[in-house]
């Protein structure tokens, strides 16, 4: 696995990772197709937040999207689930000690376990009506030594 910053010619992997990694996920509304979602990290993401990606033979198998106090997103092709990219790319952010925060869906069960296992802390819970997916949600913190 290599870990390296996203250039403006991964966002048509980024989006299938996304797309395929939301899929997953069924207990959500499915709104958007790969088409969308190449052209939202083409022209909204990449331009305008940092994101990471850890490569798996030559290939994009997740990505991480952050500011200096938010992870945005956080994704994993379903094919590379549980081979540690997910924490590779969550750790090399959270490297710089800084606190941060996040926001999963409540049905989440996998997500709110891996992102507890690393010390964040659930600190809101929302009826979703402040996202896309209306469904939801939970904000979790995460700073380091625990203050």
């Amino acid at each position: 696995m290599i870990l390296r910053p996203a250039t403006a010619d991964d966002a048509p992997a980024l989006a299938t990772v996304h797309i395929r990694a939301m899929r997953t996920l069924t207990f959500l509304p499915q709104l958007h197709t790969i088409e969308e979602a190449t052209d939202w990290m083409s022209g909204v993401v990449l331009p305008a937040e940092t994101v990471w990606i850890a490569e798996v033979d030559g290939e994009v198998g997740g990505y991480i999207v952050h500011t200096d106090d938010w992870i945005n997103q956080l994704y994993v092709h379903p094919d590379r689930q549980g081979q540690g990219l997910g924490a590779a790319l969550l750790a090399h952010v959270m490297a710089d000690g800084r606190p941060r925060q996040l926001w999963t869906f409540q049905q989440n069960d996998r997500a709110r376990s891996f992102y507890e296992a690393r010390g964040f802390v659930a600190a809101e819970f929302t009826d979703g009506a402040g996202n896309e997916e209306r469904t939801p949600d939970v904000r979790y913190v995460h700073r380091p030594g625990g203050l």
